[in-house]
């Protein structure tokens, strides 16, 4: 089936993974994505485990972000290389770059000089801080910006504890996402616009992209400078049972945010007395008709009540029955229990993509989403270090050839 953005050509200048992730959408939506590469590829190319043996040169990790693309290795460093890359520029419709601000310049490779190349392009700058301000130029890692935006200072039981990082690299993926978003939104805008506003400049950073994960508390501050409390295992809402609980087998997490819903936590617990308790619970926002969120009057003992029933049962029995009347409840399971899980057809549905990557097959989530009339990723995975690169400087010589024909008028 045709794709949505079948026809748009990107060059991909970006590497590791906020980048990457950005053009891989684009590939998977049908876009014709150019990874431009060093001589010795980029470093998730090289980062290879003992997993990798039947996935030829290309990590398993690299194809997952990479694939469907197609490879150049171009040295921009020397003129060559850069003109190579400019070249190719002329009939391209996005360019994405993640290198820190002022980089690409040193070899004409920044938006002013690919817009004179290509006036109606859609760049793309990711970096960690944005192309403005005094810390633009600094480089950054996930964990470092989860430290600086406090991301780092949410997470935790109280606020003695030292900070934790969020577990996998939130922020480098939201930023690709975002890059991918606004792409989009930028190459619909010039569909529909004429003249030289065509283009766009986009400067996506990990600091806004941290900032968004943490939208509903940055705002809050921003707002009305209420600074966000360490929750730990607690639901935002702030509902005293929208918690997570040690069980007889496990850990069970519970969203029982509105009144109905902790009627029927409590009903099955059998402990429907609280419902009627002023001292535990705010009765007149509870009862209030189309109340919102429950309000605990005496947090720690409501906590230490449903600690304690919660402690004599199982996780997986509790899931099933808060479920079944409406109160969202979850057995806490490791990222592989609950892939395996998935993958078998059981409970979520997933939209998974795999990739042929040499003699082994790349197994990914897909995309976060499914399109019902424009069919599924594309199997082709990453291509192997410069393996379009021939045919891509035919491609320029050929244009180049052309070029100089309609100039002297023999075509």
């Amino acid at each position: 089936m045709a794709k949505p953005l079948e026809g748009v050509r990107v060059i991909d200048m970006s590497h590791v993974i906020a980048g990457p992730m950005a053009s891989m959408y684009l590939a998977q939506l049908g876009a014709e994505v150019i990874k431009v590469e060093p001589p010795q590829g980029e470093v998730m190319r090289a980062s290879r485990t003992p997993h990798d043996d039947g996935c030829g040169d290309t990590p398993a990790g690299f194809a997952a972000l990479n694939a469907g693309k197609r490879s150049l290795v171009a040295d921009i460093r020397t003129p060559e290389g850069a003109a190579l890359v400019r070249a190719l520029a002329r009939g391209a419709d996005v360019f994405i770059e993640n290198f820190r601000p002022g980089v690409v310049a040193k070899y004409g490779l920044d938006y002013e000089s690919i817009r004179a190349l290509r006036p109606d392009i859609v760049y793309c700058s990711i970096s960690g801080y944005g192309q403005e301000g005094a810390w633009s130029g600094r480089g950054a890692y996930d964990h470092v910006i989860q430290a600086l935006t406090g991301m780092m200072m949410m997470s935790g039981d109280s606020e003695d504890a030292p900070p934790q990082k969020v577990g996998f690299p939130a922020i480098d993926v939201a930023v690709g996402m975002l890059g991918a978003l606004s792409i989009t939104a930028a190459l619909h805008r010039r569909e529909r616009e004429t003249g030289e506003a065509r283009g766009q400049y986009i400067d996506a950073s990990m600091v806004q992209a941290s900032l968004m994960l943490m939208y509903p508390n940055a705002s809050s501050y921003l707002t009305h400078g209420i600074a966000p409390r360490r929750a730990g295992n607690r639901g935002y809402t702030g509902s005293p049972t929208a918690d997570t609980y040690r069980c007889a087998d496990g850990w069970l997490a519970t969203a029982a945010n509105t009144p109905a819903q902790f009627r029927r936590l409590a009903a099955v617990l059998g402990m429907e007395a609280l419902c009627e308790d002023a001292a535990a619970l705010d009765l007149e926002s509870f009862n209030a008709p189309g109340g919102g969120f429950v309000v605990a009057r005496d947090l720690p003992r409501l906590q230490r009540l449903f600690r304690d029933a919660f402690a004599q049962r199982s996780a997986a029995d509790m899931e099933s029955r808060l479920n079944a009347v409406g109160v969202p409840a979850a057995r806490v399971r490791r990222l592989g229990e609950f892939l395996d899980e998935a993958t078998a057809g059981e409970g979520a549905a997933l939209a998974p993509a795999v990739f042929a990557q040499g003699d082994a097959q790349v197994r990914t989530p897909g995309l976060g989403f499914r399109f019902r009339h424009d069919g599924g990723p594309s199997p082709r995975g990453a291509p192997a270090l410069g393996a379009d690169t021939a045919a891509l400087q035919r491609q320029v010589q050929d244009a180049a050839s052309a070029a100089l024909c309609d100039a002297a008028g023999l075509r």
